[in-house]
């Protein structure tokens, strides 16, 4: 982040700076002052006129850092005090509500979650349970949250977190970001929860040197986020991502959202499920320790999943010729398939994309935070206005 212009009013340069810091330190974690400097163009006497003023305040400190090298006295570290910014995440899956109190610095100070169940599933019903268990994680760790972020699979205006459809909630125009910040007393950010998974797999996962990325989901539903030049693609009104819903399979299977032959009922956890012999119910931790078992038996991984491969890499083709990513990421259950399934995808989307031949290959990872991924995207979406106010 650059320095600010000479005309700046010396208030808003100082609080630039200081927002530019805590930034830097909340995303890429503890460095020494000279590198502070170096790095967000401010020469040593600003970065010791905000580091001795965010210390005096307790948001950050300074230590040696536990491995020197070189004689001399060591240079301190600047570290940020995780509590002294502290936001609420909360993800709410087909399955399961999370939640996480995330202090600065990305450090989850405390978690909480439960199932979801058809009768459990109804907004209210939600939302009310969400309010008491951020009460419990408050009195816990004696905190008190300063934004609140919330990651939905459905279609969210994220101007103001109406809830436009969520099908495999059963949720259609939902006001659920007006009726958390009424219950939680503080303004609540609700995103899609695939386009929050984009954005904690740049800030903090596999996409954190990529400029243009597309993260995939698969849940019960299938869902995309897209980052497009460093920065987030949102789309009229901020309704983007939907991308289990592209028509792929003409006539095919009926789909949550009222079509037929939607790419998510082909690669989605059902169809995932009907490839491996298994019930369309068959519980989360049951579905990944067949895959995980797969590993061990490529032939089988072949026998049982080529056709789902052959779905996945058809979609894939249409995403990678019509945003040409770098980096394609695949999260959730994705992350789950075996490895040399996803290499034989890696190739077919290689082989047949226009775009991914011309670019020189479109990578295809999986990606490293797991079933946190929308949590901490969740937590990233509070703490962007967060950090300008601390």
């Amino acid at each position: 982040m650059s320095a600010p212009t000479s005309g700046t009013r010396p208030d808003d340069a100082r609080r630039h700076n200081r927002t530019a810091l805590l930034r830097r330190l909340h995303v890429d974690g503890p460095c020494t002052r000279a590198t502070l400097a170096t790095e967000l163009g401010l020469n040593r006497s600003t970065i010791k006129a905000v580091v001795d003023g965010l210390a005096e305040s307790g948001v950050v400190t300074e230590a040696v850092p536990t491995q020197r090298s070189g004689a001399g006295r060591p240079s301190l570290l600047v570290l940020p005090e995780p509590q002294s910014a502290v936001v609420l995440a909360v993800d709410i899956r087909v399955d399961q509500v999370a939640m996480a109190m995330v202090g600065i610095g990305g450090q989850i100070l405390g978690r909480h979650s439960w199932n979801l169940h058809r009768t459990t599933r109804l907004p209210g019903e939600v939302i009310t349970h969400v309010a008491e268990s951020a009460q419990l994680l408050r009195d816990e760790l004696a905190v008190t949250e300063q934004g609140i972020g919330v990651s939905v699979p459905g279609v969210v205006r994220r101007a103001d977190g109406w809830i436009h459809e969520a099908p495999n909630l059963g949720w259609r125009e939902v006001a659920l970001g007006q009726r958390l910040t009424s219950v939680l007393g503080r303004p609540a950010q609700v995103g899609n929860d695939a386009e929050l998974g984009a954005l904690a797999e740049h800030v903090r996962g596999a996409a954190r040197d990529a400029q243009d990325l597309v993260y995939l989901s698969a849940d019960v539903g299938v869902g995309g986020g897209a980052i497009a030049g460093g920065r987030p693609l949102r789309g009229t009104g901020g309704y983007v991502g939907e991308l289990g819903h592209m028509l792929v399979r003409p006539g095919g299977r009926d789909c949550f959202c009222g079509a037929q032959g939607c790419w998510e009922t082909e690669v989605g956890e059902p169809a995932l499920c009907r490839a491996l012999g298994l019930p369309e119910d068959t519980p989360r931790g049951v579905l990944v320790a067949e895959l995980r078992g797969l590993a061990a038996t490529p032939g089988r991984s072949d026998l049982l999943l080529g056709e789902f491969s052959g779905w996945l890499a058809a979609g894939l083709v249409t995403i990678v010729n019509m945003l040409a990513p770098e980096l394609v990421v695949l999260g959730d259950l994705f992350a789950a398939l075996p490895t040399a399934l996803v290499e034989k995808v890696r190739d077919d989307v290689q082989r047949r994309s226009l775009v991914s031949r011309a670019v020189g290959g479109t990578r295809i990872v999986m990606s490293p935070l797991g079933r946190d991924a929308k949590l901490v995207g969740a937590a990233e979406l509070a703490f962007e206005p967060v950090l300008g106010t601390v």
